[in-house]
């Protein structure tokens, strides 16, 4: 069994940061790609960005710029520093990661979810 528990989220005015944190636990041998993707209301939920565990990163066109995202590889861990929020940023953030069981099995797993509401 695998676990993601995300933090960082909360309420912050436009043009300020945040930076938030996802560490995957349990049966892991070994994890592949990491990211975020995230959910407005109303809307169909988005890929953030991601990264390969050899540290290849992909953004979406709106937060190119302004948010990085990151990996520590010893703690199973990815972050995503976000800069220069705007209010349209305001969703849902969930982080999942691809990887292989220690029963070797391959599989998906997300957290469970971490507000981010951006203010005018």
């Amino acid at each position: 069994q695998v676990q993601l528990v995300e933090s960082g989220g909360g309420l912050v005015q436009a043009g300020g940061s945040l930076r938030l944190s996802c560490v995957a636990s349990g049966s892991i041998f070994t994890i592949n790609d990491m990211g975020w993707y995230r959910q407005a209301p109303g809307k169909q939920r988005e890929l953030v960005a991601e990264v390969t565990r050899g540290g290849s990163t992909n953004y979406t066109d709106s937060v190119k710029g302004r948010f990085t995202i990151s990996r520590d590889n010893t703690k199973n861990t990815v972050y995503l520093q976000m800069n220069s929020l705007k209010p349209e940023d305001t969703a849902v953030y969930y982080c999942y990661t691809n990887l292989l069981t220690t029963y070797l099995h391959r599989i998906q797993s997300w957290g469970q979810g971490t507000q981010v509401t951006v203010s005018s």
